[in-house]
């Protein structure tokens, strides 16, 4: 009796250990994922700083989408690049610095949305995103770019926009 009841524990024990040791290691696996997506995230900013024409766009999917901050901005990479490329090569296109970004992650970790907040020359911005794993690699499906407005000054914006 007192053997079962110590070889119970046992198994207990290292069924246990075992259990944190595959929470730890998904911990680990997240974290260095983190890492490398804010990389990806960090440089597409700066490649846009830099007016980085080829490091801006091959950071995007084939299917990428990029909403802009007016109503009419939706474009698909193609139209996206179009619109860019004056701007990339005058060797000035934008420069949004990024802080605060949050991660989730499907439950296969092959898709990874994010938002962040962002300074800008228009003030206070929000982006959000979408990575995907694509052929080995991540890269950005989508991103929304938002003008932040407080709420107590959203009558005066309202106004603003149906005095054009």
């Amino acid at each position: 009796m007192k053997y079962s009841i110590f070889l119970l524990l046992t198994l207990s024990f290292n069924l246990f250990g075992q259990q944190i040791d595959q929470s730890n290691l998904e911990k680990k696996q997240t974290q260095d994922l983190v890492v490398k997506l804010d990389l990806l995230i960090n440089d597409w900013h700066v490649a846009a700083a830099n007016a980085s024409f080829e490091a801006y766009f091959n950071a995007t999917s084939a299917e990428f989408i990029f909403l802009g901050t007016a109503p009419n901005e939706r474009w698909n990479k193609e139209e996206f690049e179009g619109f860019c490329k004056p701007y990339f090569d005058k060797g000035k296109a934008w420069d949004f610095k990024p802080s605060n970004r949050q991660w989730q992650f499907a439950a296969n970790h092959t898709v990874a949305y994010f938002d962040e907040d962002l300074a800008t020359w228009m003030e206070g911005c929000r982006g959000s995103g979408i990575c995907i794993l694509e052929n080995g690699q991540w890269k950005i499906a989508y991103y929304n770019l938002t003008v932040l407005i407080e709420n107590e000054k959203i009558q005066s914006f309202i106004e603003l926009r149906r005095s054009n």
